[in-house]
């Protein structure tokens, strides 16, 4: 079992920055990779960022390419989603959720544990 808990979000302006964290327990952290994944009102899930588990691997939607950031540390157990030059169409709730495997991974499948979401709302 692991346990996912977010936090970070808020309400910001266009062109503001936030980090996400999301602190993790239950299974040894290192041994699995991490994502995240945001979801508009009225919209599907969709991926975010991920990391594998020594962190030497990422991947980005495109959206958020330059501007997103996804780390990790495993000796606090925590990911991290550096947000910068946030825009209005990042408006949504944001999850972390743990793979089940130690590989980086865009497929929303791979993912079998979830936090309950922060929400990060973008004004313009």
């Amino acid at each position: 079992q692991v346990q996912l808990v977010e936090s970070g979000g808020g309400l910001v302006q266009a062109g503001d920055s936030l980090r996400l964290s999301c602190a993790a327990s239950g299974r040894t952290f290192s041994t699995y990779g991490m994502g995240w994944f945001r979801q508009a009102l009225g919209k599907e899930r969709e991926f975010v960022a991920a990391i594998s588990w020594s962190g030497a691997v990422t991947y980005y939607t495109n959206s958020v390419k330059g501007r997103f950031t996804i780390s990790r540390d495993n000796a606090k157990n925590t990911v991290y989603l550096q947000m910068n030059s946030l825009k209005p169409e990042d408006t949504a709730v944001y999850y972390c959720a743990a793979a089940r495997t130690a590989a980086a991974t865009m497929n929303r499948i791979d993912y079998n544990y979830w936090g309950q979401g922060t929400q990060v709302t973008v004004s313009s």
